[in-house]
Formats: C-alpha cells, sequence, structure tokens
C-alpha cells in the first residue's frame, strides 16, 4: 500500500513536469564533440517514425559505345542494372530516474531539478548511435564505417608509418596512393574527400616536420593532396577510435571516401527523444528515452576505401 498521499503524488508529478520542459530543452540543445558520426555519415531523418524497413536501390551502368559500319543492325547497346536494398530499423531507449526524496526536496526548497541525469542519458543515447555507425552491431546484423563488407581494402604501399625508416615520401605516398585508388575505381567521376586516421597517427602528421623546414607533414598534406589538387576543395582529415585495430590481423587501418548520401547514410527515422515522465513503483519518476535508426548502408561502395598497415 502507498504511503504517499494522492495530493503529494500529484504536486510531485506535476513539479517535474513543469521542470522537465526546461531540462529536456537545454540537453537537446548540447552538442557532444566527442561523437564524431553526425560529421562523418550523413543522416536521413525523413522515413515515417515507425517504419520497419528502409529500401534503397543501387545501379550501375554497363555498355560502350563502338564503332559501326554505316548498313550495320549489330547496335551497341547500354542499360542499367539495379538492385534493390533493405535495412531494419530497431528501437533503442536509454532514460533515467528522479527519486521522490530528491523531488520534494527540491519542490519544497523551490529549487530546480538537476539537468545531469538528463544529460547523461543523451549523452548515452549518442555513445550508443557513434558506436554502431563506426563500428556496426552484429546482434542486429548492422555493419559500421570503419569496417564495411564489400569495401576494398588494400594494403599500404609501405605502411609502418611509426617506423623511423619510412619516409614523409612515403608516408604521403601511402595517402594519395588511397585517395587516388578511388578515383581509379570509378573512372574518374568519384572522389575521396574524406580521410579518417587512428589518433596516433594523425598525431604523428601533426607533429612530424617536412624535413627540415617547420612545417608538418599535416600542415603540407592539407594544402597538396590528391583530392585538393584535382577538386580544388579541402581534404577533410579526422582521427577515429577504432581504426588502431580495424585492419587485417588487427593492424591499423585508415579510410577514405566520398562523404555524400549518394555513397553511405543512415537512417533514423524517429531522432532521441524523452517521453512523457511517469511514476514508476511507490517513490520514483522515470523518463524514458527512445530513438528508432538503421546501421550505416554504404551505397557505393567503390567510394570507400580501407588502406591498412599504415
Amino acid at each position: 500500500m502507498d504511503f504517499i498521499s494522492d495530493a503529494e503524488q500529484q504536486a510531485s508529478l506535476a513539479f517535474v513536469r513543469k521542470q522537465l520542459s526546461a531540462i529536456e530543452l537545454a540537453v537537446y540543445k548540447t552538442v557532444y564533440p566527442e561523437f564524431q558520426y553526425a560529421q562523418l555519415i550523413p543522416v536521413d531523418t525523413s522515413a515515417p517514425e515507425w517504419t520497419r524497413t528502409v529500401q534503397y536501390f543501387s545501379s550501375d551502368e554497363i555498355g560502350a559505345a563502338g564503332w559501326i559500319n554505316g548498313n550495320s543492325d549489330d547496335i551497341p547497346t547500354a542499360d542499367v542494372t539495379r538492385a534493390v536494398h533493405e535495412t531494419g530499423v530497431e528501437m533503442a531507449a536509454a532514460g533515467y530516474v528522479y527519486g521522490w526524496a530528491e523531488v520534494e526536496q527540491a519542490r519544497v526548497l523551490g529549487i530546480a531539478l538537476e539537468s545531469e541525469k538528463a544529460a547523461a542519458a543523451r549523452r548515452a543515447h549518442e555513445r550508443f548511435v557513434d558506436r554502431v555507425a563506426m563500428h556496426g552491431d552484429a546482434t542486429k546484423r548492422y555493419s559500421g564505417l570503419l569496417d564495411y563488407p564489400g569495401v576494398t581494402a588494400a594494403s599500404a604501399t609501405t605502411g609502418d608509418w611509426a617506423n623511423p625508416a619510412t619516409t614523409e615520401d612515403q608516408i604521403l605516398a601511402d595517402i594519395n596512393t588511397g585517395i587516388l585508388g578511388i578515383a581509379t575505381d570509378t573512372l574518374y567521376t568519384g572522389m575521396g574527400d574524406t580521410l579518417l586516421l587512428p589518433y596516433d597517427k594523425l598525431n604523428l602528421l601533426a607533429t612530424k616536420r617536412l624535413g627540415d623546414t617547420q612545417q608538418t607533414l599535416l600542415g603540407f598534406l592539407t594544402a597538396n593532396n590528391t583530392y585538393t589538387a584535382m577538386t580544388g576543395q579541402p581534404l577533410t582529415i579526422r582521427a577515429v577510435r577504432g581504426l588502431e585495430t580495424a585492419g587485417a590481423s588487427n593492424g591499423t587501418r585508415m579510410v577514405i571516401y566520398r562523404r555524400s548520401p549518394e555513397v553511405l547514410k543512415m537512417h533514423m527515422p524517429m531522432p532521441f527523444r524523452f517521453l512523457p515522465v511517469h511514476r514508476t513503483g511507490a517513490m520514483n519518476f522515470a523518463v524514458p528515452g527512445v530513438w528508432r535508426f538503421g546501421g550505416v548502408d554504404v551505397r557505393l561502395k567503390k567510394e570507400v576505401r580501407y588502406v591498412d598497415g599504415i
């Protein structure tokens, strides 16, 4: 039997509801820069919230033009092959609870409920999505950006960047060969504009000087790389957790790709939201946080490339 009166319950619940409107607004506005999935993978929220699957089509062109005799009926033809793909959408949750004592103390003293719990739930959401986006989740058969099936995984021409015998030119060549690999695989219709590296490799580029100059390898690479030379656009370079062991035989890996929804995306039909507060048991007020999303879809695998052993 409850020992809290109905009037007390209603007063406490009303107080929590009023507090949450301000708490949740502040939490939604918070940006967590350590979670990079939204910067690295286009996120699509256009599908209906309760859709069970998302379908998309991939296509490829076949055939080529050729010389013919003026009286010939044998005309070279071109065609387009299409394949349908389907990604399941799943629900996940991360909520928080206020105890009756802390609610009553805040209400009686006229102070605001602390927002740390709501922020912790939101951070749990971001951490969860970031992990699935980057590494996948075998329980849902989702693959991540760092190890997606069907993407070309090549060994670095030189590799072993931390070896003092590896020259600056060899390191730069490993990177530019990877960028050029996407271009050659797509007959120069696609170019990798994003480079992901393990933290220690990006640190090496940022601290290793180019010869006897005062310029670092990273500074030189930013201005002088195959993508920038061919397009005039800057190359995006980021460090990502997990690349230290994402390569063959748990070795290092570099990821190069064109960051575009045409190439890859992650569907999130229902972005993170807090549901209304409700009472649980005799003394707690729970606030569920839920979202629905699918794994990463790499649609044009030739425009993503892995380089291992750097």
